[in-house]
């Protein structure tokens, strides 16, 4: 059974990344895709109209086998239940807005902002959830212009709309925009992207630095990291360029190091454990003595004379003169 799902964007890889987020594959599925069509822009930037890129993702999943029916058997011994996977994290509750005149002037600057991205319909409703306001738009198959990579489009929106509504008020609203149920999705994809992470750490014993998020998104990492045992995380970084890192917790020891005993601070390369700065290295053999020279024999006095002998000045000689 082929299971499908059409993405657009500005581009390719954007309308591509959009449709895997619809399509919601398992993680082991080989996703395969195919280009329906290619943006195009308009004519000197005049006439004519935009299109996004359209692009079709889609997998072959297994198709639904029928359960088979219970057979009664002998009780069996009660085995321990295993440990319960973390519940989901459900969507706050909403209800509509009291008085939706009230949103009139945000609904026409939103309409405005998607208006520029080439979207001139797309619906807007609001609803109020705890200590803020919850906007859901659908643009039809326009949704992949409005998340844009990674939802980085969708943030901005939801950026500029709580700048609008919180202008001038005292009372802060947090305000929060989906589409397509996009944030449940992202949700769910950055869980399953922290427990791999973190099995990874548990491993191998190595950090894991992830990409840059929003404060929303690590949020959901550090929950994550919470409820697994033997891994912690913390940000480093900062504003847009902050980061989560998962590292292995206090007490706790790899269950597979890698050959290379990366996790060993004392960079011992054969697995060991040690301390020492230096590991387990072998000190290098001691340089053999050299023979001892065989003492010189003192010189004698004659050893201070001249190499040609002694030398003695001349004597003056005397010549007789005539009387």
């Amino acid at each position: 059974m082929i299971k499908e799902a059409i993405g657009v964007g500005k581009t390719p890889e954007e309308a591509l990344e959009n449709a895997k987020v619809v399509l919601d594959a398992p993680f082991e599925a080989d996703v395969k895709f195919e280009i329906l069509e290619m943006p195009k822009k308009k004519t000197l930037g005049i006439f004519g109209k935009e299109t996004p890129a359209k692009v079709r993702a889609y997998y072959e999943a297994p198709d639904p086998v029928e359960a088979p029916k219970p057979v009664k058997s002998a009780p069996a011994k009660q085995a321990k239940a295993p440990k319960a996977a973390p519940a989901p994290v459900e969507a706050p509750a909403r209800k509509p807005v009291a008085n939706p005149e009230a949103f009139t002037g945000t609904e026409k600057y939103i309409r405005s902002i998607l208006k520029g991205l080439g979207i001139d319909e797309c619906s807007v409703a609001f609803a109020e959830e705890d200590e803020g306001i919850a906007i859901d738009l659908d643009c039809g198959e326009n949704y992949g212009v409005v998340i844009g990579r990674r939802g980085e489009t969708l943030d901005s929106i939801q950026y500029l709309v709580r700048l609008y509504m919180n202008k001038g008020k005292e009372n802060y609203k947090r305000v929060s925009i989906n589409i397509g149920n996009y944030r449940e999705k992202r949700a769910e994809t950055l869980r399953e992207l922290a427990k791999r992470n973190a099995a990874k750490v548990l491993k191998n014993g190595r950090n894991m630095v992830l990409d840059p998020m929003n404060p929303y998104e690590r949020r959901i990492i550090h929950t994550t990291i919470q409820e697994i045992e033997g891994v912690e995380s913390h940000s480093v970084g900062s504003d847009a360029d902050r980061k989560v890192v998962i590292t292995l917790a206090e007490g706790f020891k790899p269950t597979n190091p890698d050959s290379k005993g990366r996790y060993n601070k004392g960079g011992n390369r054969n697995g060991g454990y040690n301390k020492g700065r230096g590991g387990n290295r072998q000190a290098k053999p001691a340089a053999k003595e050299a023979p001892a020279a065989p003492a010189r024999q003192p010189r004698s006095d004659l050893s201070n004379a001249s190499r040609y002998g002694k030398i003695e000045p001349k004597k003056p000689v005397v010549t007789q003169t005539e009387e």
